[in-house]
């Protein structure tokens, strides 16, 4: 029984904190296909991708996460509601799975790794990468210096053929008292994620004039009381700047009875917490109903249910920048037509921190996938073009399947002329004959 106590405890703290846990009797790799970057949603949807073509990849979790102070995801199709996987005999912790509805990001980061970890040519460990370098000998490779103590304290120095960043944002929150105190639970920027358990309550928006249209418009279907607190951002510049932005703004305001307060904000203080436990567990969303009370320099409070806020974000790791990815908008800049791949040639950016300005769970999925397919493999076509020098020389990056067939095709003794000879066999392959709708001609022309 002892053995199996062990485990069922090791399980629970694993649910607990939604932290790795090591494989320690495996070593490190020399040199793996891919080292991702990052263990949120967009990084373990990389790594399962990648898993699943039997890829040797590395991902690092610093444990840092956008998300971690809400009290549960949504709008994420199968895990939208109480229906968590099965851990036989244990029940998860109410930490784990939230009562109410939906299940809460370390919940899902777990069963996500439980399934990942089935797959035996990836790992994952805890860490914070401290440093990448491309190789300047070889484009193919980098070298990784990860901060990680997975065998006593040191760090490690790790190389691979391609990077994928999935190292996310962290929203910049004001100083006031009580915003960073009530992140994530009842004070939430996303109206997906957390805008309909508050609907048809009294809602609050926090943040400058110039956002406070934008924010009316995605919340009207979900919220028609509406008091917005800019907190003395309603300056005459700043008035032109919303008239630029949203031309007519105020009288759209007006139509909609959203009521502009200007007073400066001294804190907020909850009066009420809505994530009680008396709910049906089975349902994908239950009303929440939170009580804040917002303060000012000068006038009486205001009480709301609830904030949709609107404040900036940065990049977490600083490791891309430095690396030399280029920036657009304090995002990575990532090609959406070419796998999400940076100006630097193998490294890519996924999820909230890269350029595509989609910021959810669903899309950190989809572009975790999305890298995953790009950087696996090619198609038999590509693999011809690029060995018959026939590749744009505008392609951004060189995938692990083509450099595989290059090298397959190579072999350490090839001559000139037998390349030539593989070269013309694949295009007659593929290329078909005249009258195929992607055929490109005769090899030699």
């Amino acid at each position: 029984m002892r053995p199996i106590l062990s485990l069922a405890l090791a399980a629970l703290a694993a649910l607990a904190s939604g932290v790795v846990i090591p494989r320690q009797d495996e070593p490190f790799l020399q040199e793996y296909d891919a080292i991702i970057v990052g263990g949120g949603p967009a990084g373990l949807a990389a790594l399962s991708g990648l898993a699943r073509v039997r890829r040797n990849v590395l991902l690092v979790d610093s444990g840092e996460y956008r998300n971690a102070p809400t009290r549960h995801m949504h709008d994420v199709l199968g895990f939208d509601g109480n229906h968590s996987p099965s851990l036989g005999p244990l029940k998860p912790p109410k930490l784990t799975c939230h009562p109410l509805s939906g299940v809460t990001p370390a919940y899902f980061r777990y069963a996500a790794r439980e399934q990942i970890s089935h797959y035996t040519t990836v790992r994952m460990i805890n860490g914070t990468v401290l440093k990448i370098t491309p190789d300047a000998n070889q484009p193919a490779k980098f070298t990784v210096y990860v901060g990680v103590n997975p065998d006593g304290g040191r760090g490690l120095t790790l190389t691979a053929r391609k990077i994928i960043l999935a190292t996310g944002l962290r929203d910049v929150l004001p100083s006031t008292p009580g915003i960073a105190e009530n992140w994530g639970k009842g004070i939430f920027w996303c109206p997906w994620c957390d805008g309909h358990e508050h609907a048809d309550q009294e809602l609050g928006l926090l943040g400058s004039l110039d956002n406070v249209p934008g924010a009316v418009r995605e919340m009207l279907t979900l919220n028609t009381d509406i008091v917005a607190f800019v907190n003395g951002t309603s300056t005459p510049e700043l008035r032109a700047t919303t008239e630029a932005k949203s031309p007519g703004w105020e009288k759209y305001l007006r139509v909609h009875g959203v009521v502009v307060d200007n007073r400066t904000i001294t804190g907020i203080t909850r009066l009420q917490d809505g994530g009680g436990e008396e709910a049906d567990p089975s349902l994908p969303s239950v009303a929440e109903f939170d009580r804040f009370r917002v303060d000012f320099t000068e006038g009486e409070p205001v009480e709301r249910a609830a904030f949709l806020a609107a404040f900036p974000s940065e990049q977490t790791s600083k490791v891309g920048e430095e690396m030399g990815v280029n920036l657009y908008g304090g995002r990575l800049a990532a090609d959406q037509s070419a796998g999400l791949v940076t100006n630097i040639p193998g490294v890519y950016a996924i999820g909230d921190a890269n350029s595509d300005n989609v910021t959810n769970v669903p899309h950190a999925l989809f572009s975790g996938k999305r890298t995953a397919v790009y950087l696996h493999g090619l198609s038999p076509l590509d693999l011809v073009l690029s060995t018959s020098g026939m590749v744009a020389n505008s392609l951004p990056t060189v995938r692990l399947a083509r450099e595989d067939g290059e090298e397959d095709i190579a072999g350490p003794d090839v001559t000139k002329r037998e390349l030539e000879h593989a070269a013309r066999s694949l295009w007659e392959t593929v290329n078909g004959g005249p009258s195929d709708i992607l055929y490109a001609g005769e090899f030699d022309q």
